[in-house]
């Protein structure tokens, strides 16, 4: 079911994961920004499209993580977009022979069998210096950083006040890292490169969860930066997405927690009892 965040721009959020599906209206069509995540979720998807007479013109992958460049055949066959770095990813992904079985082993079991790979990871990589999405609508900026996945964009709905933030600023995902030489860095450069346009959003629509307005998109990108600089620092961090208070069903997110603890903050703090960050 397609919902109405602002005016142009509607979501359809998979039930799994919570993954948000941006919907942007433009003057022949709509922008599609990853669809998922389940092959009847996509025709869900479609099927509401065709009742508004909105064919899908243009698609985009915000990173090259599975659940952000998936498709489905009846989404047609619309140009989609990524980064240069995100669409070089998945061109060597998918030069290896094995490489369907490889992301089949990575699904979450309860969809593992309903997630169609067909289409998955055919993007086209917009050239570097690519600042606004080519598609007949509304302007969408691409807003690329370094953080959580190579060549991962936000995009910035210019006129709709509309941040379509990727796997950031989550109500239930804490930041996640990519495997670079200074995660954490990386990730604050993504968060800085976000805030620098706040004060043109009112809307942000994350990967995963619910939709943020007004004084949120800051409350957002200040938690995120507090988590970060809590791990950076080897302290536990005070944040409802983990720990007692997370929300229920998502408790496993506390497994991806520890793991980056481990990895990433101080030897000190990994070896002995972190303080607490509040």
């Amino acid at each position: 079911m397609l919902k109405k965040v602002a005016e142009g721009v509607l979501i359809h959020q998979s039930e799994l994961l919570q993954n948000n599906t941006t919907v942007v209206q433009g003057r022949s069509g709509v922008l599609l920004v990853d669809p998922g995540i389940t092959g009847d979720e996509m025709a869900c998807l479609a099927n509401d499209l065709r009742q508004l007479g909105q064919p899908v013109i243009a698609g985009f992958s915000t990173h090259p993580d599975w659940d952000h460049v998936l498709w489905h055949a009846e989404l047609g066959e619309a140009p989609r977009y990524g980064t240069a770095r995100c669409a070089a990813y998945m061109q060597d992904l998918r030069s290896k022979a094995d490489w369907k079985a490889g992301v089949a082993e990575g699904l979450p079991p309860e969809t593992a069998e309903e997630t169609p790979l067909d289409l998955f990871g055919l993007i086209t990589g917009l050239p570097a210096e690519t600042t606004h999405i080519p598609w007949d609508g509304p302007e969408v900026r691409i807003i690329e950083h370094p953080a959580h996945a190579q060549g991962h964009a936000a995009l910035l709905i210019e006129e709709r006040r509309v941040l379509v933030a990727g796997d950031m600023l989550s109500d239930l995902f804490i930041p996640m890292f990519d495997d670079t030489a200074e995660p954490i860095e990386d990730y604050l450069v993504g968060l800085r490169l976000i805030e620098d346009v706040a004060d043109d959003v009112d809307v942000v629509i994350p990967g995963h969860g619910s939709v943020g307005r007004a004084d949120q998109v800051r409350a957002r990108i200040k938690q995120d930066r507090a988590y970060v600089h809590a791990l950076r620092d080897g302290h536990v961090p005070g944040d409802p997405r983990i720990g007692p208070s997370v929300k229920p069903g998502w408790e496993w997110v506390n497994d991806i927690h520890e793991g980056q603890f481990q990895r990433l903050a101080p030897k000190g703090a990994r070896d002995g009892t972190p303080g607490v960050s509040g």
